[in-house]
């Protein structure tokens, strides 16, 4: 079962709330994801779904808000390895104009009756109402990418003004979703982990939320990782690349001229560099007596390498052009 799945299984275990609460739900699951049918004013509602959990709770939430029993049908896909799928149907008129009238779907606008792609904001004021029709819509129409492979929550509307709608929602509870056209759609995303999170938080999938978090946190913690290993490797290659160009200048100095031909405090430098080619800064100052600082060690192999190019330029030799990088 794929993560989106685990979310929208566990959403559909969320208990179920007060009856305004249950109206947010149900609209936007029926905006998402139902189909709504007028025929000279006689009104019919179906509802189709993949997940059996997900059909479930809907005819829960449709039967506790109104006392309605939907209707299901459930049609066998043999080219889907037999997928199901699951319709359901509230084909009396009277009861879907009672349903959708109390989601403000249907609404009366200069003197004829519309069935709109979003519902009025004022039904939605609490924040409770907002946490369930998030959830709903998700049900409906939503999916999150595994978060082993990336951050991606989104939802699949029908219309721009139900993604705008659905926008608006998310961006009073603090989120900032973005919206792309796809196929005939309009798609309402979150890219940011954060943001993911506090999504899952509000509409109930709790279980979830920590799962992403335990991935996100060992991410972190990987990559935080990579950053050191990267950064050692790079000031290894780097102290390495020195002591090379170090070594090169005194085995220069010695071949030409003998280390003696250097001042003392320098040649006992060049003498350790030689005997200790790996050795850190750090290390070949302690070696000195009385020991040297890095800074000082390093002020002495710069001279050392000074005098290097000096015998290079009296005496045609290569002059080594990365000591002066």
């Amino acid at each position: 079962m794929s993560f989106s799945s685990n979310v929208k299984k566990e959403l559909t275990c969320v208990p179920l709330g007060a009856r305004h609460c249950l109206l947010a739900e149900l609209a936007a699951m029926l905006l998402m994801s139902g189909e709504i049918s007028d025929e000279n004013g006689q009104y019919n509602i179906r509802f189709q779904t993949e997940n059996a959990a997900i059909a479930r709770k809907y005819f829960t939430i449709v039967k506790k808000a109104f006392n309605i029993n939907t209707e299901v049908m459930v049609k066998t896909n043999k080219k889907l390895h037999k997928k199901q799928t699951y319709l359901l149907f509230i084909k009396e008129s009277e009861k879907a104009r009672k349903v959708l009238q109390a989601t403000t779907i249907l609404k009366k606008e200069q003197d004829s009756e519309v069935i709109r792609d979003y519902i009025d904001l004022n039904t939605i004021q609490s924040i409770c109402c907002k946490r369930a029709y998030l959830r709903g819509a998700f049900l409906g129409a939503g999916s999150v990418s595994d978060p082993e492979k990336g951050y991606h929550l989104e939802f699949v509307s029908r219309t721009k003004r139900q993604a705008e709608y659905l926008k608006e929602v998310m961006q009073q509870l603090e989120m900032e979703p973005k919206i792309v056209p796809r196929k005939g759609n309009f798609v309402v995303y979150l890219k940011e982990g954060t943001q993911i999170v506090d999504l899952l938080n509000i509409i109930g999938a709790h279980v979830a939320l920590m799962e992403l978090e335990n991935v996100r946190i060992v991410k972190e913690v990987r990559n935080n990782v990579n950053r050191i290993v990267n950064c050692e490797t790079a000031n290894l290659k780097k102290t390495v690349s020195a002591a090379v160009r170090q070594m090169q200048d005194i085995e220069y100095i010695q071949r030409e001229v003998g280390i003696k031909y250097l001042p003392k405090n320098l040649q006992e430098v060049a003498i350790y560099r030689l005997e200790y080619p790996s050795a850190t800064l750090k290390e070949l100052g302690e070696l000195l007596s009385p020991p040297v600082g890095k800074s000082g060690i390093n002020h002495r192999l710069k001279k050392i390498s000074e005098i290097a190019d000096q015998l290079r330029d009296t005496r045609g030799g290569i002059k080594n052009e990365e000591s002066n990088n």
